[in-house]
């Protein structure tokens, strides 16, 4: 029985990006309680990376992309 169209988690398709290379995502520990980090780490934890390759299968199934 066909169990119908896969749905994307929304969660994950709020925190992670395809791009041609795989996948982007923002740095963690962002969100609120800065003022006690140093400028340097904040400056440090801006910006987008890649997910890591042993993540990028269970990513792909939450986004439901084939």
């Amino acid at each position: 029985m066909n169990s119908g169209k896969a749905k994307t988690r929304r969660s994950a398709a709020k925190r992670f990006k395809a791009t041609a290379g795989g996948y982007k995502r923002k740095s963690a520990n962002r969100s609120h309680i800065l003022t006690k980090m140093t400028t340097k780490r904040k400056r440090h934890l801006r910006g987008v990376s890649g997910v890591d390759a042993a993540d990028v299968k269970a990513v792909k199934r939450m986004l439901a992309d084939k």
